[in-house]
């Protein structure tokens, strides 16, 4: 029976004692006919399986190659090997799948990120995205247990809906019509009324809205699922398909939001340094490697373990928009004219900016505060100066914006003011409305980018790496 199987993981955290077990795995590589490296997933580590020499046939130990997938039963004994503490000896190997060494195309070598992002499908077979994505598993498991324990309701919210919330109308259309000859009004348009749900609809951009529904009579929500942005950006921080979470949280201002935020930055940090030591103690060694290849000025100036505990264990920095464009008008690349993107008030602050804050001003996480309201979405509740809005965005270390919140706009007449100045029909938005009509209440939400919060903790550089299966511009493999 599989089921009998222990995992590697599981046998490797026991002392060897000459017992009795089954393990099943993939092989790593096989020296002298004789010492297999059997890895099955649960951890980088491999075991070692010993093949007494004689003992099996050698049309057997011909097919034992990188990739085969195997089923070996013996005895665990004390390794007397450096570098690990047991070595399985073999009493039965059965192979379970065989892997043509020629053709399989994951040689026991180091193979570069882009390569392995052409092969996707067996990337994570390697060390590197092993660690990833138990990583990016704890995380996920982290987020439900912080919101659980605090009182939270888990809210699904629609992928497929109507609205755009946050109006920059990048969004991928859902439809049933044919492409090549869709109905259409006596205007010339097409006409959605006969599509399958009667109006234009598209990918969810953000579950918020919806959640600000849940918020308002459940008092406490959060969503947790894939958003799609239509945006034709090839860089190493946006994807098409991504996972947020959003909290909305009623009877709630936007100091209440920043301190839930740092909560919970600090919290799903902490779980996965507690729970995924091995793996975070490789991806440090790995990143490391990798910033050796830099020049000194793009080094960074903490490794990935120490750049962790040191957010776990710090408050972070709390600035207004206004202090942060002053910090960087007086900063020496804007005085040197180091920064690509211009300077002033007013503008969306972009990652070279939010990275310098981050980076080499605080050097520290940082949350900034109101800002200018004509750069920001039109539910965000207006400050009395007339020109800001209360908002906030978290910054981190490496990757610039991982979060992005604020007050909501509980205030009818000023919501209804603001939708009209930014082209946001309210007929549309009917249902969003009727929470400011009966028994509207200070509440107050964020959203953060779940690839990103794995990028930052697993320390790689292209979000691509952060996600199973990246959807970008041309690229909808699997």
């Amino acid at each position: 029976m599989f089921n009998k199987r222990i995992k590697i993981r599981q046998l490797l955290a026991e002392e060897p004692n000459r017992q009795g077990v089954t393990v099943m795995g993939w092989v790593r590589s096989f020296r002298n006919n004789q010492f297999i490296a059997l890895n099955d997933g649960s951890t980088n580590t491999n075991l070692q399986v010993v093949t007494t020499l004689g003992k099996f046939e050698d049309s057997l130990l011909k097919r034992i190659t990188t990739s085969a997938s195997l089923k070996v039963t013996g005895t665990i004994i004390p390794s007397p090997g450096k570098g690990q503490k047991m070595e399985l000896i073999a009493d039965n190997i059965e192979i379970l799948g065989d892997s043509d060494a020629e053709k399989y195309p994951l040689q026991p070598k180091k193979h570069s990120l882009e390569f392995l992002r052409e092969i996707a499908h067996l990337r994570f077979r390697t060390n590197t995205f092993g660690a990833v994505f138990r990583v990016r598993h704890s995380l996920a498991f982290a987020i439900h247990q912080f919101f659980n324990d605090r009182g939270f309701v888990y809210l699904h919210t629609p992928v497929i809906t109507a609205s755009d919330a946050e109006g920059a109308g990048e969004m991928f259309r859902v439809t049933t019509l044919p492409p090549d000859n869709p109905p259409r009004t006596a205007e010339g348009a097409i006409d959605y009324k006969e599509d399958f749900f009667g109006r234009a609809t598209n990918l969810t951009v953000s579950g918020q809205l919806e959640g600000e529904l849940g918020a308002t009579a459940l008092g406490e929500i959060y969503t947790f699922g894939p958003t799609f942005r239509a945006e034709n950006s090839n860089t190493p921080r946006h994807l098409a398909e991504f996972w947020m979470i959003e909290p909305e949280m009623a009877f709630c201002d936007l100091e209440d939001n920043m301190n839930l935020a740092e909560d919970f930055i600090k919290y799903i940090i902490d779980y996965a340094l507690t729970h995924n030591s091995e793996d975070l103690a490789f991806l440090a060694q790995r990143l490391a490697e990798e910033e050796k290849q830099q020049p000194l000025d793009k080094r960074s100036e903490m490794g990935l373990l120490e750049k962790l505990n040191f957010v776990r264990n710090n408050n972070f920095e709390r600035i207004t928009y206004t202090e942060a464009i002053d910090i960087l008008l007086q900063s020496t690349p804007y005085k040197k004219k180091k920064f690509k993107f211009e300077v002033k008030w007013g503008i969306d602050m972009q990652s070279e900016h939010e990275r310098y804050l981050v980076e080499k001003h605080f050097k520290k996480p940082v949350i900034v505060t109101g800002y200018p309201r004509d750069i920001k979405a039109f539910y965000m509740r207006q400050n009395d100066d007339g020109k800001t809005v209360a908002a906030m965005d978290i910054l981190a270390p490496g990757i610039g914006e991982i979060v992005g919140g604020s007050q909501r706009e509980e205030r009818l007449e000023k919501l209804l003011q603001r939708m009209e100045e930014m082209h946001v029909p309210a007929d549309d938005l009917w249902w969003y409305l009727d929470t400011r009509r009966f028994g509207t209440v200070p509440h107050a939400g964020f959203g953060l980018g779940f690839e990103r919060m794995v990028q930052f903790v697993t320390g790689m550089s292209n979000i691509r790496d952060a996600i199973a299966f990246p959807r970008t511009p041309g690229n909808a493999e699997f």
